[in-house]
C-alpha cells in the first residue's frame, strides 16, 4: 500500500482519541482528542499505565482481557464496539466506546494495541433518561384509570 499520508498528522487531527499501549499496557501514544476526552495531557499520559483512565472496579477484568489479547493475538473488539466506563483526570465518570487494532512485531507477536475511543457520556445519559421516561409511561399506562 502506497500513501502520501502523514500518519502523525492524521492521528493528531482525528476527533476520536487514539491511544497506543505497549505489551505491558503502558501508554506510548496519546493524541489531542484523548486529552480532550480524559483531561490528561500527552505529558501526563505517556509512560503511564492505562489504569489512569480505568475505574478501580474495572481494572481486574480489563487486565485479564488485555493480557489474553496480548498472548493470543485475538480480540473481538477489532470490529465490534466495546462500551465501558472510564475516568476523567478530575475523577468524574465517563462512558466510552472503542475499537482496537493490534500491531505485530517481526516475529508475529503482538507488540502494541491501538484503541480508537469516542466519549459517549452524553449519549449514554440521554439514553438512560429516555429509558426511564419510557418505563414511567409504561407503568402509568398499565395502571388502572382513575375517574
Amino acid at each position: 500500500m502506497s500513501s502520501n499520508i502523514d500518519f502523525n498528522q492524521f492521528v493528531t487531527a482525528l476527533g476520536d482519541a487514539v491511544i497506543v499501549c505497549d505489551a505491558a499496557g503502558i501508554i506510548t501514544v496519546w493524541n489531542p482528542s484523548a486529552t480532550r476526552i480524559f483531561g490528561f495531557t500527552e505529558q501526563d499520559a505517556i509512560g503511564q499505565s492505562l489504569d489512569i483512565i480505568i475505574p478501580e472496579r474495572q481494572r481486574q477484568r480489563h487486565w485479564d482481557g488485555y493480557h489474553k489479547t496480548m498472548a493470543t493475538g485475538e480480540t473481538r473488539y477489532g470490529a465490534d464496539l466495546l462500551r465501558v466506563p472510564a475516568l476523567h483526570k478530575e475523577g468524574k465518570p465517563l462512558s466510552i466506546a472503542f475499537t482496537v487494532a493490534m500491531l505485530h512485531a517481526p516475529d508475529g507477536s503482538v507488540s502494541a494495541i491501538i484503541a480508537v475511543v469516542r466519549d459517549e457520556t452524553a449519549r449514554w445519559g440521554e439514553e438512560r433518561a429516555l429509558k426511564a421516561k419510557v418505563a414511567k409511561l409504561e407503568a402509568e399506562g398499565s395502571a388502572p384509570a382513575t375517574p
